[in-house]
């Protein structure tokens, strides 16, 4: 959706409270829309200094209804206007919603607050005209209301005030709102996560409360036999531009094989939560036709690489529908990375492009773990040449920059490929930075890891991605946890 351009520069979301930086349109937490803030309230420069608020008594005054006003629609007196949630928050019981406390009154009789004349039975409640409530300013009038007519009431009723029946195009009275009844979301439609009660329309909007929803990709979670994986937006992006895709196989001779592909799009690319997911379903796809036909492994990653990246090419072409996709984002071509892993018995493959990883942690872990990737970026490119060691290379502010990846303006494609086969049990991890930003080197991985991550891999994906959010959770996380089964021990590497 386009957003407009805020006012005034907001220091903290208005849903929870989180610094916001300059340039932000949502909220890095919470996915709050900023542009949508309303405005603050104007003072009313004729209320003189000293004087109670509207609809207020002076101190030591006793209070009394005056002739011939509304019924203000402002917050009763003591109640704070409700703060704005973003998704994910809950909202409690009409905490949406503003009326007048005091519109309970005695029997035969509609409340009615200072100013207003109490109406009687028969009579329906004149409709509040927009008052000083929250973004509205105080120093203008509506027109006053049309007289209404007198409604009947229901059968076998008697006494009390008759329901009011407003006039056509007249303001609904702030009072009734409190207890209008949401309307039931249709069936298989998808349930605001704020109000609880409304309609999410095509747009991702609740139609009863506005509120935004999170997407289904804010996280997701796959487990499998042999394999799972964990993706997370992280706690600073607005959405989830990770994908991954894992599946088993089964090779030509009928031994089993897993399969886990993760990517992670390039945020500075036109729609690049849309090249992670192409890639990632188009090379998985790749992997599940070519190993039944006794396509070797390595092989078979490299030919996946290849159809990942004509995927991600193909969405280069939406011309007009890109830019009304998201307007804010510059016109590069769709890309991201790409990393994954093939366990078919007692050899492992990885393949890659860009800087997402593969690790390999032992379950013993007195041995080493390892690193099976190197990155397409511009500090491995300084390590790699020898101009500048690794800790000062990765300490630049071009670390991160890539040198490789899937995406029509990308140099042209080399996929790297590996093959190994382990001496002892473990697991394989394939990553995206968002994940080896806050565990970088082997050890560090293996230590995070659980012990038991070969028998529990969707728990160790999860411990994972956990390790990520509490570092900070800078950028979406995700992880696929493949654990590696020893057939023939001592086989050496390939």
């Amino acid at each position: 959706m386009a957003q407009m351009d805020r006012p005034a520069a907001l220091s903290r979301c208005p849903g929870c409270a989180e610094p916001l930086e300059s340039g932000d349109l949502f909220c890095g937490v919470c996915g709050y829309d900023l542009s949508a803030v309303p405005p603050p309230p104007r003072e009313n420069p004729t209320a003189p200094l000293g004087a109670p608020p509207p609809g207020e008594p002076a101190p030591g005054a006793a209070w009394s209804p005056a002739p011939e006003a509304a019924p203000a629609a402002g917050p009763a007196p003591g109640r704070a206007p409700a703060a704005p949630q973003g998704p994910g928050h809950t909202l409690a019981d009409g905490a949406a919603l503003r009326f007048d406390e005091r519109a309970a009154a005695a029997p035969g009789q509609t409340a009615a607050g200072p100013g207003q004349t109490a109406a009687t039975p028969g009579q329906g409640a004149a409709p509040a005209p927009y008052g000083e409530g929250e973004g509205h300013g105080g120093d203008f009038e509506l027109p006053a209301p049309r007289a209404q007519a007198a409604a009947p009431h229901p059968p076998g009723v008697t006494g009390g005030p008759a329901p009011a029946v407003p006039a056509p195009g007249a303001a609904p009275d702030p009072r009734t709102v409190e207890h209008a009844a949401v309307p039931a979301p249709a069936a298989g439609g998808r349930v605001c996560v704020a109000c609880r009660g409304g309609q999410v329309d095509a747009d991702g909007y609740c139609e009863n409360c506005g509120h935004a929803q999170p997407r289904e990709r804010d996280h997701m979670e796959l487990a499998l036999r042999a394999v799972a994986a964990v993706s997370d937006r992280g706690l600073r992006h607005h959405r989830n531009e990770d994908a991954f895709a894992v599946a088993s196989a089964a090779l030509a001779d009928g031994s089993p094989a897993t399969v886990a592909i993760v990517c992670d799009g390039v945020s500075s690319a036109t729609r690049p939560d849309e090249a992670s997911q192409a890639a990632a379903e188009t090379a998985c796809a790749s992997l599940l036709a070519a190993l039944p036909r006794g396509t070797h492994p390595q092989t078979a990653m490299h030919e996946a690489i290849v159809a990942a990246a004509k995927a991600v090419d193909a969405l280069a072409d939406g011309g007009d529908a890109a830019r009304e996709h998201d307007p804010h984002r510059h016109q590069n071509a769709p890309a991201c990375t790409l990393v994954g892993a093939v366990v078919a018995g007692e050899l492992l493959v990885v393949g890659w492009v860009g800087d997402s990883r593969a690790y390999w942690v032992p379950d013993d872990r007195t041995a080493p773990a390892a690193r099976l990737t190197e990155d397409d970026s511009w500090a491995a490119q300084m390590v790699s040449a020898g101009l500048m060691g690794e800790a000062e290379a990765y300490a630049d502010e071009r670390a991160h920059a890539i040198t490789g990846w899937l995406g029509a303006d990308a140099y042209e494609l080399d996929p790297h490929t590996a093959a190994f086969k382990p001496d002892r049990p473990g697991v394989v991890l394939v990553c995206t930075d968002g994940l080896w930003n806050y565990a970088e080197s082997p050890g560090e991985m293996a230590r995070v890891l659980p012990g038991d991550a070969a028998g529990e891999p969707l728990h160790s994906a999860r411990v994972l991605v956990g390790h990520a959010l509490d570092g900070g959770g800078h950028d979406n996380v995700t992880v696929a946890v493949v654990p590696f089964t020893l057939v023939s021990p001592g086989a050496g590497s390939a």
